[in-house]
């Protein structure tokens, strides 16, 4: 019997979902199935959409003027743009990791404190155990272990990165979104963050903006192509990359485009 993507926790399906910026079309009737306990990569040129298309998922577009939309974002089934839906516990839900690292100017405890405490109340022991545990499953533990009231700007740019993916996984999300994560950090630093979002998905649903097509190669299960707001072409990755369906993923792909 087959199961109903629909049904599987951690699953994002976009069901014609279009946006705009006032008036100017950012997305046009996409259609993508997202499934759980991967890694999916959106690439694309620049100006093709792949970060609005992220940010519809936990709607952190509804924070930009003019921003609309139509269509379906569904999680575990459930559209996340329905009136009822609580924008916090879903931004909660659906973390969010951005090109530039994005640290409080707070001590390394308080980071990954933060959303513990306003959304579950947590403090004393449980608070420190979901802190540690963040922070192990961040890679980071052993780094800060004996700096965690230090403050979050003394740490490398590397550092800084995971110690943002430690504050997402704080809430216990079941997507996390990453919106060029790497792109301002060293060769090592990338290599330290592909590995571990490589061992997350084994827990996690995770979508990943990049621009460098080796990394989407490394790192994704399947990898979705878009070109001028529209979704050009998805597929298994390896597929997309060395069997393209379409001739204008071929023409990205080997650098006649974009």
């Amino acid at each position: 019997m087959t199961t109903d993507i629909h049904s599987l926790p951690g699953a994002v399906i976009l069901e014609r979902f279009s946006a705009w910026f006032g008036t100017a079309p950012a997305l046009h009737n996409i259609d993508l199935v997202v499934r759980p306990q991967s890694v999916t990569a959106l690439i694309g040129p620049s100006g093709s959409g792949k970060s609005t298309l992220l940010r519809a998922i936990n709607r952190l577009n509804d924070e930009l003027p003019g921003a609309r939309s139509n269509g379906r974002v569904l999680l575990d089934g459930e559209n996340v743009y329905d009136p009822a839906v609580d924008v916090s516990v879903l931004r909660q839900r659906v973390g969010m990791v951005f090109q530039r690292s994005n640290p409080f100017p707070r001590s390394v405890f308080d980071n990954v404190a933060y959303g513990p405490r306003l959304n579950a109340g947590l403090k004393g022991r449980a608070l420190d155990d979901t802190i540690e545990d963040a922070l192990r499953r961040a890679a980071l533990w052993d780094d800060v272990k004996d700096r965690l009231h230090e403050s979050a700007m003394t740490l490398s740019g590397g550092q800084q990165q995971r110690l943002c993916i430690a504050r997402a996984l704080a809430n216990r999300p079941a997507v996390l979104l990453l919106d060029e994560p790497t792109s301002a950090l060293d060769p090592q630093a990338t290599q330290r963050i592909e590995e571990l979002l490589y061992e997350l998905q084994q827990d996690l649903t995770i979508i990943i903006v990049t621009h460098n097509l080796h990394q989407a190669a490394r790192l994704s299960r399947r990898t979705a192509l878009l070109i001028d707001g529209v979704l050009v072409e998805d597929a298994a990755t390896a597929q997309l990359f060395t069997r393209p369906a379409d001739s204008r993923t071929e023409a990205f792909i080997t650098g006649r485009f974009g």
